[in-house]
């Protein structure tokens, strides 16, 4: 008899809580994808994953140039364990959201540099993949 080596739901909502590296995929105006190391905050209950950055960035602009909502995915790995969380997402640059995922940012690793640049990219979750699913996915 083996032991049961699948995850508990509070382990399955650490690990989209400990400090580690994401990345991001957006797609470019061509069609390619744009695959970059980032750091995401999750919102199980909201459904929601943030992700901050300049407004000069790359990322944003594949964002924005999707204008009805970009299709994009946000994934990390831990050895075996992984989750992708895919979604539509967003820019906002209100003082409110931004704040609010600098807050919940500085949760999961640390206090963000100051950048009056700073945005929030948004993702609304459609989809969880992975052996590591959050509680309600």
């Amino acid at each position: 008899m083996t032991a049961d080596t699948t995850p508990s739901v509070s382990e399955n909502d650490e690990f989209w809580r400990e400090r580690r590296v994401c990345f991001l995929t957006t797609s470019r105006p061509d069609g390619s994808p744009h695959l970059v190391p980032v750091g995401v905050t999750f919102d199980p209950e909201a459904g929601i994953a943030r992700v901050i950055s300049s407004a000069t960035s790359k990322k944003v602009r594949n964002v924005r140039a999707a204008d009805s909502g970009a299709q994009v995915a946000v994934s990390q790995v831990d050895g075996r364990r992984w989750c992708t969380l895919e979604g539509t997402a967003v820019v906002k640059d209100d003082k409110e959201s931004v704040a609010e995922a600098e807050r919940r940012y500085a949760e999961r690793y640390r206090t963000p540099r100051p950048n009056p640049e700073r945005v929030v990219i948004e993702i609304t979750v459609t989809r969880v993949l992975g052996n590591v699913r959050p509680s309600g996915w």
